[in-house]
């Protein structure tokens, strides 16, 4: 859902994992499944680091952070996981294989570049889980790319909306912010932003075209 727009929007600020890319969740999926990783043994773990109410510090804060390499994260989080089997889960490469599955949604990048052909600036914002990029794409759709561990802040924190906010040289109520992740879009909105919880490609399309009227005509 969107509220209300009461004036001209000027940037869409995007998220990259699960809104430029398909759903993380599928990836995940695949990668418990082939790891043979009990779920509930990483949904636990992903509550304690990650939960909308855990102190700061966490593994998935500092990743995000780049203040703690990705080998040493894999590690961490392998030793929290349990297989059916009853073995370790090999920490080698797990966040690569947590992320395998996960590719480009072409719908999303092509209503990145109507957006910007349609005259509105856009903007990549990202936590980053290692930083695995494919940084050709984004260099050549977006004017601005903010990732986290680059620049030692995370989503919420308001400051690294206002980064990106000052890169574009606009203010929040000029801006969209499309993000899947509902703690995200509630520290955009509170800081003025106006903020599309990212379900899929159309219904984004289709919710941004009813307040962005040029946008209605690029395909």
């Amino acid at each position: 859902m969107i509220e209300q727009i009461t004036g001209e929007i000027k940037g869409v600020l995007f998220d990259y994992g699960g809104v430029m890319t398909t759903p993380v969740r599928d990836s995940i999926a695949a990668w418990i499944q082939a790891d043979g990783i009990k779920p509930e043994s990483f949904t636990t773990v992903l509550q304690e680091w990650l939960g909308r109410y855990v102190d700061t510090g966490t593994p998935i804060h500092r990743l995000e952070l780049g203040e703690l390499p990705v080998e040493e994260f894999d590690r961490l989080l392998a030793e929290r996981l349990e297989t059916y089997a009853g073995t370790p889960v090999d920490p080698v490469g797990v966040l690569k294989r947590l992320f395998a599955g996960m590719g480009p949604d072409p719908e999303m990048w092509t209503l990145a570049r109507d957006l910007r052909d349609a005259g509105v600036r856009v903007a990549l914002l990202s936590n980053s889980w290692g930083n695995f990029y494919d940084h050709g794409p984004i260099e050549e759709t977006f004017e601005v790319a903010v990732i986290s561990e680059d620049v030692r802040l995370r989503k919420p924190d308001p400051a690294i909306f206002e980064l990106v906010l000052d890169k574009l040289d606009l203010d929040a109520a000029e801006c969209v912010f499309i993000d899947d992740a509902e703690p995200n879009i509630i520290g955009a909105r509170d800081l003025g932003l106006v903020a599309v919880l990212h379900e899929d490609a159309a219904t984004t399309r289709a919710t941004l075209a009813r307040h962005i009227p040029a946008l209605g005509g690029a395909r």
